[in-house]
């Protein structure tokens, strides 16, 4: 199995190489067509280990690869641990991939990019599926870097426009402070157990979990949590977490294929998976969790909110992917980790497939983002409208669909849970639901319903998109509704995980769903007595009243609501904040550098005040050669005074 867990890791870095060293060669169609063979390739290994897995019995692979150093009896190594979480996360990422390498060949085919984009995209998976195939730190920080450098260079793909540039350098930078988190707490690990090794760290940890650490001297704390919360920072950063999220809107500036690919399959699920992944050494301390729990449910709401004033199409659904990535984030606090998991699995189909169709919306309209110069798009693009109708249904969790399985377990399991901060994060995660389905339903009323609201120009060519568009739509669709009623009883109730997962005895908020779980039809059906339905159906409503039948209220309200549109307007201040304190502060710490240090110390004192000083003792010097010789003569005999009298002096003495 080695040779496939490395062919399944290799394939799309050869794509990546050949494409982007040898785009010229091998043309355009050269390009996409071997970066989509090379994630093919990926995808269909990836999708026979979990066939192996679920009915042949595979065992979990855990070897090295390759040993790099060997120091005071640490080994950095390139290692694979291929069991089912793995397994499952590498057939997302794959599958994802190859939606978004097929597409890609109809959004970007005038770009003159389009070999680069292709081996970026293909480099981008192949940098995801070396973070969630290691067994080591080491690896993981290698996939961890990796993304985000990649990341970088297609957000701001487009190098020649401003806002890109700012962008990725944006992500760069919120990024960096996440990672410096994260490295701590990797050294952090490494101080406390000698090893990177994740099986070795693991059976270790346990023996470990009352050890103290002093940051400040006199006050300890708990190692495991200093050292799990380092790396939950670390998460912040990756999948954008507040107060670490502001990077995630801005990187709408890169092409729409890399945004869905961003938000669904790579770089976002990142720090879900690595949390799920450190989950025994998250069991055993109570208050990390908390702190994850608080951080994720405060994410989930109020990023939500900031989605109901948005008019661009591609940030609406950034900024749902803010607040999904909240709900996973809350149930890693509450020890769900599978429903974290099979909720990053259902949301990265549907959130590709927003994302891809708001790309198809774009292209129609000739790169136009802006849903109030939109609208009647049904009529002239109805697979993009039914197959964004499937992906807000399982936005929102409406019954049946795939999101709603998911969702509904992780706001039961932080209900079921006994830990600080859990009644403020299920209310959180509640209302939560009514907003989505507000701003879900706002954006597909103001793109596809109503009068058109664009230029007659425009309206005279909007028109399907080709079936490189189209098909990776529907492909898409299918899992956003049914791969839940295969997938949630081995997941959430089964013994699926087996030892990938680790949730401590009595820890377990999932287990009051299995005693009610009477499969996916009947657990749907009972989903429409539940608080969360109902708020999504009320929010639904809102939207069909306000967007489809009263348009002029939505006016109203926003004038009547003007103090609290400001705010999200603003995203609460994060962006201004950050610049005048970072960005700003940086600057003014230069200028200090720069007129303090460089102007008047290096410049004016070292430089130029040692030029004046060998000016002034060149003046003095210059006046004493007068070249008069009764004045040397004068100077001799008085030097000549000097020196007896020295002498007389000294023999005296």
């Amino acid at each position: 199995m080695q040779n496939q867990y490395l062919a399944i890791a290799l394939a799309p870095l050869f794509g990546a190489i050949v494409a982007g060293l040898f785009g010229r060669q091998i043309g355009r169609a050269g390009a996409h067509w071997l970066t989509i063979a090379a994630v093919t390739v990926s995808t269909v290994l990836s999708l026979d280990v979990m066939r192996r897995f679920l009915f042949e019995g595979l065992e979990v692979h855990n070897e090295t690869v390759y040993t790099w150093l060997i120091s005071g009896g640490v080994r950095f190594e390139v290692g694979f641990l291929v069991d089912k979480l793995t397994a499952l996360m590498m057939c997302v990422v794959t599958f994802v991939s190859l939606m978004v390498h097929i597409y890609t060949i109809g959004y970007m085919k005038d770009d003159p990019g389009y070999q680069r984009f292709f081996a970026y995209i293909s480099l981008f998976t192949f940098a995801m599926l070396m973070l969630v195939m290691a067994n080591n730190f080491m690896q993981l920080f290698f996939g961890w870097e990796a993304v985000g450098v990649v990341s970088y260079l297609l957000i701001g793909f487009w190098y020649k426009k401003p806002t890109a540039i700012f962008a990725n350098m944006k992500a760069f930078l919120v990024n960096r402070v996440g990672d410096f988190g994260f490295l701590l707490g990797i050294a952090a690990v490494l101080m406390t157990f000698n090893s990177l090794d994740y099986a070795e760290v693991f059976a270790a940890a346990p023996a470990l979990s009352g050890e103290t650490i002093e940051l400040i001297d006199g006050k300890p704390w708990n190692l495991m949590t200093v050292t799990c919360i380092l790396l939950f920072i670390g998460a912040m950063g990756k999948s954008a977490q507040a107060p670490l999220h502001v990077w995630l809107p801005d990187s709408m500036e890169g092409p729409t294929p890399i945004s869905a690919l961003i938000h669904a399959a790579t770089m976002v699920t990142a720090g879900i998976f690595m949390v799920a992944r450190m989950s025994p050494l998250f069991e055993l301390t109570e208050t990390a969790l908390s702190v994850v729990l608080v951080i994720g449910a405060l994410t989930a709401f109020f990023m939500g909110l900031i989605g109901l004033v948005q008019n661009d199409i591609k940030r609406v659904v950034a900024y749902s992917t803010l607040s999904q990535l909240g709900y996973m984030t809350a149930a890693l606090g509450a020890s769900a980790y599978s429903a974290a998991v099979f909720h990053l699995m259902t949301h990265a189909f549907f959130k590709a497939l927003l994302f891809l169709g708001a790309g198809s919306v774009i292209i129609a309209l000739h790169h136009k983002q802006d849903m109030q110069e939109m609208g009647g798009l049904r009529k002239y693009m109805p697979i993009t409208y039914i197959t964004g109708v499937v992906g807000t249904l399982a936005l929102i969790g409406f019954p049946g669909f795939s999101g709603f399985y998911s969702k509904d377990a992780i706001i039961s399991a932080v209900g079921h849970i006994d830990r600080a901060g859990t009644g403020l994060a299920e209310v959180l995660l509640i209302a939560g639901v009514f907003v989505t389905a507000l701003y879900s339903f706002r954006l597909l009323y103001l793109t596809f319903h109503g009068t058109p609201r664009m230029d007659e120009e425009t309206r005279s060519h909007v028109h399907e998109s080709p079936w490189v568009v189209t098909l990776p739509l529907v492909l898409l669709a299918i899992p956003s509704i049914g791969i839940a009623w295969f997938t949630t009883e081995p997941l959430l109730f089964g013994d699926f995980w087996g030892d990938a997962i680790y949730v401590a005895p009595g820890n377990d908020p999932l287990s009051h769903l299995r005693e009610i779980w009477h499969g996916p039809a009947a657990f749907a059906l009972h989903g429409f007595v539940t608080l969360p339905v109902w708020l999504a159906l009320g929010g639904t409503a809102l939207a069909t009243y306000v967007y489809l039948f009263n348009p002029a209220l939505a006016a109203t309200a926003s004038k009547a609501l003007a103090p609290l549109r400001v705010v999200l307007e603003k995203k609460y201040g994060f962006d201004e904040l950050y610049q005048f304190l970072f960005a700003g502060g940086s600057r003014g710490m230069g200028k200090l550098f720069w007129r303090g240090g460089d102007q008047t110390v290096i410049d004016g004192l070292l430089v130029n005040g040692s030029a004046r000083t060998v000016g002034w003792l060149s003046g003095i010097v210059r006046k004493i050669q007068t070249g008069r010789l009764y004045g040397y003569a004068f100077a001799m005999i008085i030097g000549l005074i000097g020196l007896l009298g020295l002498m007389v002096y000294r023999g005296q003495a």
